[in-house]
């Protein structure tokens, strides 16, 4: 009789227009172990049922397209918590330098002499062509010239946290500093409420690199707008050391002074932080971004996510921008994050697989203000999800399939690529982007900056 009662609800829903048929669903809800031979229902861009295929009937009078998940992994798309996308453009021209004379000495003067509308916009399509490649269906982008990445992101498909970049130094598009918050709240003036995907904010560089005053005011701007504010936090000891010469407090005290720890802060990176200043995090709401393979490119250190998981502390992944990287692949940043943390801890039990996959969909939607919207496959929610074809030797067999997303499987493996039921990807194709003519632009740029080194 149930089972009935079920078929009949399914009729008496709207008409779907697409379904997901067949593979194993790791939905990512709450406590909730994967469902074989699944079934997803899709209608105007929300999951209308998700269950076992046999519990599912498709609607009478739907005409929907289904994709056969048979022999795949279907699962929520990856969140991007923390990239500078249009840095595709720079892929590799800086690598093995520490941080500071990486920043300083080699990218922003290339930024300044190469960052421009039309270099941002096509590195920025190249980043989208990367991420949704890779099964990214959403991230979270701080830099400048931003209408061109909100632009790009919205071209391809992709749902973007876009924030103008905000630094107490000339930068590319903002030659005054005096003008930086001026052009931030002009940026999100015009795409607050422009499209479905994209979220407009600010991105203040760091806590030594942004004022007092500048960081006071972007808050504002952030809290008044009821948006997201992005940071970079404690990446490296000589930051924090530099701020507590000059401020006489740590990074986090010192924002706390000037009221920025809120649910509404995104904070990246997070490395160099005390048992205390966790605590402190936690109980403020602060969402933290764990950036592994960038802090060990650039030799900044190891964050101790364990130990801020521990403390309740909200954690999403992200793969910061393609020069210290030097990918925008979220699945190998997941093998990379697990790994890190089981030498960083000598626990071969910390950041489980399933934990990890955890940080990288609902875990990263949270940190943005998402976690109700994306994250998980679940009734209700954005139709954000991504197909992983098992069908490849290095995914077989599967015992545990949490186990062979984080450590087996990396971007390529990725087959199909659905955001607000729309599909951007089916079968390796792009179905939003031409792939041959981003290349082609982003070649001639690398040619003007290669005379440049």
């Amino acid at each position: 009789m149930a089972k009935n009662q079920s078929h009949k609800e399914n009729r008496d829903r709207t008409p779907v227009d697409l379904v997901v048929d067949g593979g194993i669903a790791l939905t990512m809800a709450e406590d909730q172990e994967p469902v074989m031979d699944s079934r997803i229902l899709v209608s105007e861009g929300r999951i209308a049922a998700i269950g076992k295929k046999r519990d599912l009937e498709i609607p009478d009078g739907s005409s929907c397209r289904i994709i056969d998940a048979t022999d795949c992994l279907v699962m929520p798309g990856l969140v991007n918590a923390h990239a500078h996308t249009a840095m595709t453009i720079f892929r590799g021209v800086s690598d093995d330098l520490p941080l500071k004379k990486w920043l300083f000495e080699k990218i922003f003067p290339l930024e300044e002499r190469f960052l421009s509308p039309d270099t941002v916009y096509w590195g920025a399509l190249l980043g989208c062509l990367e991420m949704i490649s890779s099964g990214t269906t959403c991230f979270a982008d701080g830099y400048f010239f931003q209408d061109q990445t909100a632009v790009a992101t919205d071209t391809a498909g992709l749902r973007g946290i876009i924030a103008q970049g905000i630094i107490d130094f000339p930068a590319p598009g903002v030659p005054d500093p005096k003008e930086n918050m001026a052009v931030g709240q002009r940026f999100i003036q015009r795409w607050k409420g422009k499209s479905e995907l994209i979220t407009p904010g600010l991105f203040c560089h760091s806590p030594l690199t942004c004022s007092e005053r500048t960081l006071s005011a972007a808050w504002e701007l952030s809290r008044a707008e009821g948006l997201p504010l992005q940071i970079h936090l404690s990446e490296t000891r000589e930051e924090v050391d530099e701020i507590l010469s000059n401020k006489n407090k740590s990074p986090v005290d010192y924002l706390e002074g000037l009221g920025l720890l809120t649910d509404r802060l995104v904070a990246s990176h997070a490395i160099h932080l005390s048992r205390e200043e966790m605590e402190l995090l936690a109980e403020r709401g602060v969402g933290v971004v764990h950036v592994p393979e960038s802090n060990m490119k650039l030799g900044s250190g190891v964050a101790n996510i364990s130990r801020m998981l521990s403390f309740g502390l909200a954690v999403g992944l992200g793969t910061d921008g393609c020069s210290s990287n030097n990918n925008l692949d979220l699945l190998c940043e997941m093998d990379s994050a697990a790994k890190l943390a089981k030498v960083f801890d000598g626990d071969p039990a910390s950041m489980k697989a399933r934990e990890t996959l955890k940080m990288a969909t609902l875990g990263g939607a949270s940190v943005l203000g998402l976690g109700s919207a994306i994250g998980s496959l679940e009734k209700g929610k954005r139709a954000d999800l991504i197909v992983i074809d098992l069908k490849m030797p290095h995914l077989w067999p599967v015992y545990n399939p949490f186990s062979t997303v984080v450590y087996s499987a990396n971007g390529s493996d990725v087959r199909d690529v659905i955001v607000n039921g729309r599909i951007l990807m089916k079968d390796r194709r792009f179905m939003t982007l031409d792939s041959n003519e981003i290349m082609g632009r982003v070649k001639e740029i690398s040619r003007r900056v290669a005379r440049f080194l």
